[in-house]
């Protein structure tokens, strides 16, 4: 039997039985009888095989010769090797194999390598163990269900190995190689991209360059406090942003001193439905915002509670909870935990019990769940596990009820609004306590419609229109999610690359990321000269010709051609535009978020040397183009920028200069304009027009 990871090895084998460890080749392995059968049970480490470059020559590419060969090959006591060896031993006396790996993709290709390439090409004929929790229950069911894997699982996993290593290395060489054509880059910089690497820095690098480039509105609000016997009753004017300081000022003078009449008065409840099971996603987003711990982080700590029988198996896109699961036993077992009793009890006094599931399903894994077994944590492993205990007893529930309570207060034909909120019934609130915490109002004190309001003080506050927020770790995980590329398994790390790589960096006070000027430049580059590879669609296409794969319904070398022949035009870009692309990546000034606030749109179509750079000024705040030979070289090319709206580079004019593409507010329409005051074509354009 093969195990994918030596816990789980030791997990498994004392599941089925009084388990007897003995060392093979120096690693430990286990003898169990089961069911009338011996079996000798080991493990991997993870992946032992993966996909490798024929050539070996990190200066060539393409490189499309691929093989799959042990992952480390470095002498006889490199850690590959020796769980190799261990399996290979164990092999040669078995009559049945059984693959146990975990039961998705990349388990499946980890048994698939041990079986096909250690133990002579027996995947096929091997048996396959499919459980969600290392239970003694679960275990014991799935050797008594044992079915044949799953070849299209494996197919589909080691087809997206094979696509990463294509796009990655490829990618990441002709980068390498384009940074060392650049004729002023005497330094080693450790740079990389890929199918889902590109797209997901352009995420972060497209909010860095709206945020650098927004230019601050000024805006006035108005605040009220009124008296009633007492109470205090905090209003604000109904117009949330006021345009004009003369019109703010109007309204301050009209109800300064005046006293409100109450002119309506309603109130609404609310129902809010239990939380949905955790799927990887959802765990991952809800620990950062509690715990602020990132997404692999996240991942690593749920994979050794399930490691240790604690939790289900947590790499899930699910948010559903089969009654196959047993409800009743996992409550029963979380019952004779003193935090869980009494919220566990609750539930099993119930006759239906049936918790609020998601949209989102898995065919492998049901959502996250506690198995019930007892806990003996400390620390954020507890956290974690209390975290996904206390979502499971949400789930089952009732609804909330909440009640908001909105005044209209009328003073001297103005109208300032009032509200409270508040919860009434706390149905599944109080089984997820602390981690959900409703925003709730100060008490409002009872008011009728007609009673006056005594004027206690009126402010009026100056304020600035803001950026729009940076991601999170968090919220980049779902910016992926949403835009469908990357899998549950594999995003977190996807990020973390990343940051590994320096692309981007936590801001000063560490919740948010920000684009470096490394990440920039790479971005910018890719945008300019070889755009396929930050495109979303791509790789969005890619995944859904994986899914493909796995269903059955097309083939793996067609979904590798397809890839080949967009990775050539890419490389061609690179090859043709080696020297331009390492320039500007070797430019960056520094490998961490700068403040510097500028932007690079392209080549300066006037000096042929410098770069155009959007700039804002530091002092006026205005924005405005010019060219990066300015200093040095005394080049003046400069142009002007619409001071309102989001702006984006379109493509470049026929006058050498780019065009941009300005919008004004989230939902205004988009309109195309060269930046040079001199553009012939602008001419051309009217004169067509009229």
């Amino acid at each position: 039997m093969v195990c994918e990871k030596p816990d789980a090895a030791r997990r498994i084998a004392s599941a089925l039985g009084n388990a007897r460890e003995t060392k093979t080749t120096g690693l430990s392995t286990f003898d169990v009888m089961h069911a009338g059968k011996n079996y000798k049970i080991c493990s991997a480490s993870g992946h032992l095989f993966g996909v490798s470059d024929t050539t070996k020559n990190r200066s060539i590419y393409p490189v499309l010769d691929l093989e799959w060969m042990p992952i480390d090959k470095k002498g006889k006591d490199a850690r590959a090797v020796r769980f190799i060896n261990a399996i290979s031993f164990l092999a040669k006396g078995a009559d049945s194999f059984i693959h146990a790996c975990d039961y998705d993709q990349e388990g499946e290709v980890i048994g698939h390598s041990i079986l096909e390439y250690i133990c002579g090409g027996v995947y096929e004929k091997s048996w396959r163990a499919k459980f969600s929790t290392l239970t003694d229950d679960e275990v014991k069911e799935a050797f008594s269900t044992l079915t044949r894997p799953n070849k299209r699982l494996a197919e589909a996993g080691r087809s997206r190995h094979m696509l990463d290593f294509i796009y990655g290395v490829n990618l990441s060489r002709a980068l390498a190689q384009s940074f060392k054509a650049g004729s002023d880059n005497k330094r080693y910089k450790n740079l990389s991209v890929g199918r889902v690497q590109g797209p997901t820095l352009s995420f972060v690098a497209d909010k860095e360059f709206e945020i650098r480039l927004y230019v601050s509105d000024p805006y006035w609000t108005l605040a009220a406090s009124f008296d009633k016997e007492g109470q205090i009753v905090h209003a604000r004017y109904e117009m949330p942003r006021i345009e004009k300081l003369t019109q703010a000022r109007v309204i301050l003078d009209a109800c300064t001193g005046r006293d409100g009449i109450v002119r309506s008065v309603s109130a609404k409840k609310s129902t809010l439905r239990p939380p949905t099971p955790f799927n990887t996603g959802d765990l991952q987003r809800e620990a950062y915002r509690l715990f602020r711990l990132s997404p692999s982080y996240t991942l690593t700590i749920a994979e050794k509670l399930y490691l240790r029988a604690l939790i289900s198996y947590p790499r899930t896109s699910s948010q559903k909870l089969p009654p196959t699961i047993n409800y009743a036993k996992i409550l029963s077992g979380l019952a004779k935990v003193s935090l869980y009793n009494q919220p566990a009890n609750t539930l099993l006094r119930r006759s239906n019990l049936a918790p609020n599931e998601g949209p989102m399903s898995d065919p492998a894994h049901p959502g996250i769940y506690p198995t019930g077994i007892l806990p003996r944590l400390s620390g954020l492993e507890f956290k974690i596990y209390d975290l996904i205990a206390k979502r499971f007893l949400a789930t089952f529930g009732d609804p909330a009820v909440t009640e908001r309570t909105d005044v209209s207060i009328n003073v001297n034909n103005y109208i300032f609004l009032a509200e409270a909120k508040s919860v009434v019934y706390d149905g599944w609130i109080a089984f997820y306590r602390p981690y959900v915490n409703l925003e709730q109002s100060a008490i409002m004190p009872t008011l009728d419609e007609g009673d006056v309001l005594t004027n206690k003080d009126i402010l009026m506050e100056e304020k600035f229109t803001q950026p729009p927020w940076r991601y999170s770790q968090a919220s980049l995980l779902a910016k992926m999610e949403e835009e469908r590329i990357g899998t549950k398994a594999t995003r977190a790390d996807t990020i973390a690359r990343l940051f590994e790589r320096e692309y981007i960096a936590a801001t000063e006070k560490g919740s948010k990321i920000e684009a470096t000027d490394l990440g920039f430049a790479v971005v910018e580059s890719m945008r300019t000269h070889a755009p396929a590879i930050i495109s979303t669609e791509l790789t969005r296409s890619m995944e859904e010709q994986l899914e493909e794969v796995e269903q059955g319904t097309k083939e793996s070398a067609d979904v590798i051609e397809y890839a080949v022949e967009d990775l050539i035009e890419s490389l061609a870009a690179f090859q043709e535009k080696s020297a331009a692309i390492g320039k500007q990546i070797g430019n960056a000034p520094t490998s961490t978020a700068s403040n510097a606030a500028f932007v690079v749109i392209g080549s300066c179509p006037v000096c042929k040397k410098g770069q155009l750079h959007i700039i804002k000024s530091k002092t006026t705040k205005k924005r405005f183009v010019g060219c990066s030979n300015y200093a040095l070289g005394g080049c003046r090319a400069s142009a002007p920028l619409p001071q309102r709206g989001s702006i984006r580079i379109s493509k470049s004019c026929k006058c050498g200069w780019p065009i941009i593409s300005v919008a004004f507010g989230r939902r205004g329409r988009r309109w195309n304009t060269c930046i040079s005051m001199q553009c012939p074509y602008k001419e051309q354009k009217k004169i067509e027009k009229t």
